[in-house]
């Protein structure tokens, strides 16, 4: 079974401090917990769930202590898991959420403030990691994006990282070691490359 690992555990700091006054009357600080304009209400982060639960179908949600993102989460169908060394790094993020998945075919690791990305290409991702040792990212106009897949070969890195080490440390030692593991797909999806930064990120 193909997991997807969805990193909610950020503090939003840049997205509370890019709020203006009249703005933050309106948003959380929380920008996972911003409603995103033309979707039916939900927000950034369930959007990010959705797409993944879509595609993937097991979703495993690493967040900080935070009940009401927790509770969101939780609600949209995701297992959810708090990450009390989230001020860490990432690192510690995916080694959580791969060490309780240890039993995937391999992993789809996404972030919570990406919400644009289409169901359609996870599942392509997803599709396309067949072999154990293949690392597979999505290409758009020459950018590479997110979110990227792991073969289950990488399962002992992904579970051993921590701090700021995050999942690109292990894309570059598979490149070095060989190259053809790593399989770059284009995609006609501007969503891998947009996040939700700021507020003007919002559409």
């Amino acid at each position: 079974m193909m997991t997807a690992i969805l990193l909610a555990a950020g503090k939003s700091s840049r997205f509370a401090a890019s709020h203006s006054t009249a703005v933050s009357q309106k948003l959380s600080a929380q920008k996972l917990l911003v409603e995103l304009p033309n979707r039916h209400g939900k927000c950034v982060v369930e959007v990010s769930a959705a797409n993944l639960l879509q595609a993937v179908g097991r979703v495993i949600a690493i967040t900080g202590r935070d009940e009401k993102l927790i509770r969101v989460l939780d609600d949209c169908g995701c297992q959810v898991i708090v990450n009390d060394r989230a001020d860490q790094g990432m690192g510690t993020s995916i080694a959580l959420g791969v060490n309780a998945s240890l039993d995937a075919d391999g992993w789809i690791i996404a972030l919570g403030d990406m919400p644009y990305v289409l169901p359609e290409t996870i599942a392509l991702l997803s599709a396309t990691l067949r072999e154990p040792h293949q690392i597979v990212i999505p290409i758009f106009r020459g950018r590479r994006g997110h979110p990227v897949g792991f073969g289950r070969f990488y399962g002992d890195t992904l579970s051993s990282l921590h701090g700021d080490t995050g999942a690109r440390s292990v894309i570059d030692a598979a490149i070095a070691k060989n190259a053809a593991d790593l399989i770059q797909i284009n995609v006609d999806d501007a969503g891998i490359v947009k996040d939700i930064d700021v507020v003007n990120d919002l559409q």
